[in-house]
C-alpha cells in the first residue's frame, strides 16, 4: 500500500479562520479521494494547527473514509500531553514524540521537529501570509527539499 504523507504548518495566530476551512475542505476531499492511504502529520503550536486538525477530522467523518491517519507530532514530551493523554489519544489516531527534537533546547526543538515532519512528507499544506516566522521557514525548507507545497493563504503552490 502506498502511504501519502501530508504535513501542515501555519502561523500561530490566524485572522480569518473561515477562510482556512473554505480552502482546506476541497483540498482534503480531493486528496482523500485520490490517494490510497494518507497520513496527516500535524503539530499543536498555534491556531492553524488546531483548525487544520479539526477540519481533517470533519472531512474524514463526512466522507466516512478508512484511508486516513491523523498523527500529532510533538517536538518533546509536554506536561499538557502527560496530563491529558487520554483526550489526545481519543482525538488523534496517534501521538508521537519526534525523536530528532525530543532532547533539543525547546526553542530549537520545534524547528527540528518541523524539518523531520517535512522530510517524511510528500506534500506540505501551509497557511503562510507573511514572510517570517516558523511556518514560513518550514514552507521554504519544504520547497528546498522538492516537496509539493500548497499555501492555502493565497492558493499558490509555493510560498
Amino acid at each position: 500500500m502506498k502511504i501519502y504523507t501530508v504535513s501542515f504548518f501555519g502561523h500561530r495566530y490566524i485572522s480569518n479562520m473561515l477562510d482556512i476551512e473554505e480552502k482546506l475542505i476541497p483540498l482534503l476531499r480531493e486528496l482523500i479521494k485520490t490517494k490510497e492511504y494518507i497520513d496527516f502529520l500535524i503539530g499543536r503550536e498555534g491556531e492553524f494547527d488546531q483548525i487544520a486538525a479539526r477540519i481533517i477530522c470533519k472531512v474524514c467523518k463526512d466522507l466516512d473514509c478508512g484511508n486516513t491517519h491523523l498523527t500529532l507530532v510533538l517536538p518533546y514530551m509536554t506536561a499538557e500531553f502527560r496530563d491529558n493523554e487520554k483526550y489526545y489519544l481519543n482525538y488523534y489516531d496517534e501521538v508521537e514524540i519526534c525523536s530528532e527534537s525530543q532532547s533539543a533546547y525547546p526553542k530549537a526543538a520545534i524547528s527540528i521537529r518541523n524539518r523531520a515532519m517535512i522530510d517524511r512528507s510528500d506534500m506540505v499544506i501551509c497557511f503562510v501570509e507573511k514572510k517570517s516566522g516558523g511556518a514560513y521557514r518550514a514552507a521554504r525548507y519544504a520547497e528546498e527539499q522538492g516537496k509539493a507545497v500548497r499555501n492555502i493563504y493565497d492558493g499558490k503552490s509555493t510560498v
